[in-house]
């Protein structure tokens, strides 16, 4: 073999190794006290993702955490709670939706969905129930997950 074509099949190669990792993206939700859906919200609250991407919560205001939902979860994912006022980094592990809430604004509807590929744990989710204004809201944010599956 030429050593143009070594070349070339090398590079290639390695092109193909790295690939998957430059496709992997972070989302950034940010934790608000006032946002455009109203009080005490992350934003966005429905975030599309791939296995591989990273979800970043960021608390751009004071008092709020992320962490996850029981029974909102891809099985064989574990679970999460960030520290309060602390940025906290999820790698999408598995294809399903991931439920977060802010533990202490959870009642006033503080909650996100993610969904990353096929939702399978979709109707598990739903039967999971919340608090106050977090139920009406996962309501809308699981049919939004619903209609796009």
């Amino acid at each position: 073999m030429p050593n143009g074509t070594a070349r070339a099949l090398g590079l290639l190669a390695l092109v193909c190794a790295f690939a998957p990792a430059a496709q992997a993206a972070d989302h950034e939700v940010k934790m608000l006290n006032l946002g455009a859906k109203g009080a005490m919200v992350f934003e966005p609250d429905y975030i599309v993702a791939a296995p591989g991407d990273t979800v970043t919560f960021v608390p751009t205001q004071p008092g709020h955490n992320a962490e996850s939902i029981k029974g909102m979860w891809p099985d064989g994912v574990e679970p999460f709670k960030s520290g309060f006022n602390h940025p906290y980094t999820l790698k999408i592990e598995k294809e399903g939706v991931y439920g977060i809430k802010c533990t202490p604004h959870y009642g006033m509807g503080m909650v996100a969905l993610v969904v990353a590929g096929k939702p399978d744990n979709l109707e598990a989710a739903r039967t999971v129930k919340h608090p106050g204004k977090a139920q009406p809201s996962f309501t809308a944010l699981l049919d939004e997950a619903a209609k796009a599956k």
